[in-house]
């Protein structure tokens, strides 16, 4: 078997917007490198200063070496049906592979992480970065942050991990291993670790700071899903590097990982959770004061900052409900928005208007009819309790509406009652409640009616 050991130089962090400026590739046959190839690349573009100041390699420097056009021949040849050796192997990898598919070669080897690798065989370092743990082992880098001395130095990492191999590396390199895939940073044994039921888990940094929260029917298989395939994009590139643990939260159903999900997104806000696909209602209905004194109901489009009586995804369901207040209340149509003629409102047998439109009902009168249909609306709005599987076959879980409103969600055993319900909302964790939650709780009800038990009375 051989094996090709890559480190490249570049313009940025991630493939899909930035070029190779070096690269060198030692080919090792399991005892030692046999042959060599570095170049520098033009990469046709800007080199950041930064990248000068850490590298060496400026504009100068690579202006009359060669495109990667003109090399991704020789690269692919020196690549082909060999396993491909790197210090936190998936950056050089995908920048590798893009280039050279950009150049129309179709490439893809076995990958081996000399970081993992030295995680499982060296345990113990504090660090695993290629300086630190040179440093810990005595391998000198010539030409540090260069192309041909990292690899060099890779080289010999490389050979001292191959001494101290029991098996591992061909366990690493069979194809139903999943490791190499795996950020360099994550121990296996966290994906190992992940239950397959429903739940809520999170990725953390090296200083155990949540930078991503996610939800799944499957926590094992979702998590593994993040790692698959070679997407070049810059976020996910940095997304990988910063993984270094990962946690979980098991859960009883799916519709309470979606929950907690969403609230342990707005409780931690991670960096990486830029855009929680959530649900906003379009319309609201208002209450508000007008010059006259008079109280007016109003829909319209959904304000974020300001609270609504209620909340609509449909403007036909917000009308039906108003008109609904108008019958019952004999509010006037007009001063509802209803009706928008000049002068009195179109009052009707099923709308009698008691003439609060042209000031003929007094507002007082008129504002306590409005006040008792804004509390009756309030009053109207369900309690109740969603029972459902627990995490174990001897427990339930429960969701508790009250009021319209989420209120919280826990685990209760089979054998407790509803009798007195105070006693199990006692043992539920309350969360705070958003229109997403209880968009989330109305669909799955609508779905699933038998599952509702009624708390009418005991609120």
């Amino acid at each position: 078997m051989e094996y090709a050991i890559v480190d490249i130089e570049t313009t940025g962090a991630y493939a899909a917007g930035h070029g190779i400026t070096e690269i060198a590739i030692l080919i090792h046959d399991g005892s030692t490198v046999q042959s060599t190839f570095e170049t520098l690349i033009n990469p046709l573009q800007e080199i950041p200063l930064h990248i000068t100041a850490l590298t060496g390699i400026d504009h100068q420097l690579v202006k009359h070496a060669p495109t990667f056009a003109e090399i991704a021949a020789q690269i692919y040849h020196l690549l082909n049906d060999k396993v491909f050796v790197a210090h936190n192997v998936n950056f050089d990898y995908s920048f590798v592979k893009h280039h050279l598919a950009i150049h129309g070669y179709s490439w893809s080897a076995t990958k081996l992480c000399t970081v993992r690798l030295s995680r499982k065989l060296l345990p113990g370092y504090p660090s695993y970065s290629l300086g630190r743990l040179c440093q810990q082992l005595d391998i000198t880098i010539n030409n540090r942050h260069r192309a041909g001395g990292d690899a060099e130095a890779t080289a010999i990492l490389f050979s001292k991990l191959l001494e101290q191999d029991r098996g591992e590396i061909q366990q690493m390199l069979k194809k139903t291993s999943k490791e190499q895939v795996l950020p360099p940073h994550l121990p296996k044994e966290h994906i190992e670790s992940l239950p397959t039921s429903p739940g809520v888990y999170y990725f953390k940094d090296q200083k155990g700071k949540t930078i991503y929260v996610g939800k799944a029917k499957n926590i094992r298989s979702r998590v593994a899903a993040h790692f698959a395939g070679q997407n070049p994009n810059p976020q996910r590139q940095n997304f990988m590097r910063h993984i270094y643990a990962v946690d979980f939260v098991n859960c009883g159903t799916e519709l309470m990982a979606l929950l907690l999900e969403a609230s342990e997104i707005k409780r931690l806000w991670p960096e990486n959770n830029r855009a929680l696909k959530r649900f906003e209602p379009k319309y609201g209905l208002y209450l508000y004061e007008d010059q006259r004194g008079y109280l007016r109901l109003a829909i319209n489009k959904h304000q974020r900052y300001q609270k609504a009586l209620y909340a609509f995804g449909q403007l036909s369901d917000a009308y039906q409900l108003l008109n609904t207040l108008i019958r019952d209340y004999q509010l006037c149509p007009k001063l509802c928005h209803v009706h928008k003629t000049a002068g009195s409102c179109l009052s009707t047998p099923d709308n009698p208007c008691l003439g609060a439109c042209v000031a003929k009902e007094d507002p007082n009168r008129y504002n306590a009819r409005l006040e008792t249909a804004v509390h009756q609306l309030k009053e109207s709005l369900p309690s109740f309790c969603l029972l459902d599987k627990g995490r174990t076959p001897d427990e339930q879980s429960c969701i508790w509406i009250e009021k319209g409103k989420f209120y919280g969600m826990g685990y209760i055993s089979f054998e407790s009652a509803l009798i007195y319900p105070e006693e199990i909302k006692e043992h539920l964790t309350p969360y705070p409640s958003n229109d997403y939650m209880m968009h989330l709780i109305t669909t799955y009800t609508q779905k699933h009616p038998e599952k509702i038990k009624p708390l009418k009375g005991h609120i």
